[in-house]
């Protein structure tokens, strides 16, 4: 059971670190690295990286949040009602998120730059395929943070938890 506590505490932990790292270093670091290299696609190119990186980020989140969910109805005993249920429902919102980011946004994304004839970084900003795509990348966005904030929660009630049974 020592072993499933210190999993429980080290998975949304360890995913976590590496959205943050997602977000604030790889996904800019890319674009800014290409563009100073001046290539005619620089969009296309570091979006392609970005967008490859971003599905491991969501489906080892999703992953990761039905597999602790499903433990913290083996150990939720632990837990008061509302820690319990705090824990349940974040797990929830970061299954949802990184799994709507995954096979809802990203998808949708993918399906519109198939349809754009030039590569992303030629087509009109005020073409509607790039509209759309823009604003979808706003919800990719929005979904990475709430599940990140519910990755969070979780940490910080596993944590809890490891404290309330070494006492």
């Amino acid at each position: 059971m020592a072993i499933l506590n210190d999993l429980r505490l080290l998975l949304p932990g360890l995913w976590l670190g590496a959205a943050v790292y997602f977000s604030s270093v790889v996904a800019p670091g890319v674009f800014s690295v290409l563009r100073a290299f001046q290539l005619p696609n620089v969009g296309e190119v570091a979006g392609t990286l970005v967008t490859r990186t971003l599905s491991v980020i969501n489906v080892s989140g999703f992953i990761i949040s039905l597999f602790l969910l499903v433990s913290a109805f083996a150990l939720g005993k632990g837990l008061g009602k509302r820690s319990f249920f705090l824990e349940v429902a974040s797990l929830i919102v970061m299954a949802v998120s990184t799994g709507a980011g995954k096979w809802v946004i990203a998808a949708r994304m993918r399906a519109l730059r198939l349809t754009m004839v030039l590569p992303i970084d030629q087509v009109p900003i005020d073409d509607p395929s790039r509209v759309a795509f823009n604003r979808l990348h706003g919800y990719s966005v929005t979904a990475l943070s709430i599940a990140m904030i519910a990755a969070l929660i979780v940490f910080l009630v596993t944590a809890y938890r490891a404290r309330l049974n070494t006492n």
